[in-house]
């Protein structure tokens, strides 16, 4: 098992701020690296994940970015709702950007899920980014369609073990993968749980997928973005392939396509400087 490098201890040592704000009766939970005054970089997670995914990412760009990160709302830190969508998680994105007073040459980086909700939002507040980098997400070839739930577990009642580092040991990756980093998914699984009267907890809300309300055409947002676009994805990703990196510039030829060697579709945790270095020259790029 890799030892924790100082990089990362550098990384997560640098403690963020946090605030909350309310959107829609539900207060989403944000975290900020650095303040206003530079472009914005906001990061945005992945199905059942949340803005700690970022921490030892996000760092490495507050010398030059405005940074900050979210909880959608059903994750993290953030209050759950009745039933979620595309619609109300991009206002979501874009109150929080607001809130930060990022301004509009910012740039949106959005993993998996989170991709397809910060596609969403780029169709529908046009002029509101300068443009967004696909992290492992984007729109699939029409021929790799799948059903979307198939990688989310179904969860009977919502479990509760006796103590924090219990619940981290049963912590997993969805889709599954393993990651030779463990030092990585440890961080993350810490902030992944949470106490009650019961036990430890998951934070993310175990409906999710059943109150997630259906329906965004995200190739059509796809085609509607006209700001700057790009897509970062992992050579051995079971999520996302060259084939359907070729359908998205065919869909919207502005789009840059990065392959990240030796990742999967957790590319961050698997090559974490490699894919600093290619979302830096995205950006230098931009």
């Amino acid at each position: 098992m890799a030892e924790a490098p100082p990089w990362f201890w550098a990384a997560i040592e640098t403690v963020p701020k946090s605030a909350r704000l309310t959107v829609e009766g539900c207060d989403i939970n944000y975290l900020h690296w650095s303040e206003p005054g530079k472009p914005g970089l906001l990061f945005v997670h992945g199905h059942n994940a949340h803005a700690h995914w970022w921490d030892f990412i996000a760092p490495a760009f507050k010398d030059s970015y405005q940074v900050g990160a979210l909880d959608l709302s059903g994750m993290g830190d953030s209050d759950h709702r009745d039933s979620y969508n595309a619609d109300t998680y991009a206002k979501e994105i874009i109150a929080v950007a607001d809130a930060l007073q990022m301004p509009t040459d910012t740039i949106l980086v959005a993993h998996s899920f989170g991709g397809i909700m910060a596609l969403r939002t780029m169709a529908v507040a046009a002029g509101r980014f300068k443009g967004l980098v696909l992290v492992d997400s984007g729109v699939r070839h029409p021929d790799e369609i799948r059903d979307p739930d198939r990688d989310i577990p179904r969860l009977g009642r919502p479990k509760v073990y006796p103590t924090r580092e219990v619940a981290m040991s049963r912590f997993r990756l969805q889709p599954p993968q393993q990651c030779a980093n463990q030092y990585i998914v440890d961080h993350i699984a810490r902030h992944s749980v949470e106490f009650d009267d019961e036990g430890w907890l998951w934070k993310f809300d175990e409906e999710l997928s059943a109150r997630m309300v259906k329906g965004t055409d995200s190739a059509a947002d796809l085609q509607a973005v006209n700001a700057r676009l790009a897509l970062i994805y992992g050579a051995q990703s079971e999520s996302f392939s060259a084939q359907s990196a070729e359908y998205m510039q065919h869909l919207n030829p502005a789009l840059e396509v990065t392959r990240l060697e030796d990742a999967q579709h957790h590319l961050f945790l698997d090559q974490p400087l490699a894919f600093i270095e290619s979302l830096q020259a995205v950006l230098k790029r931009w």
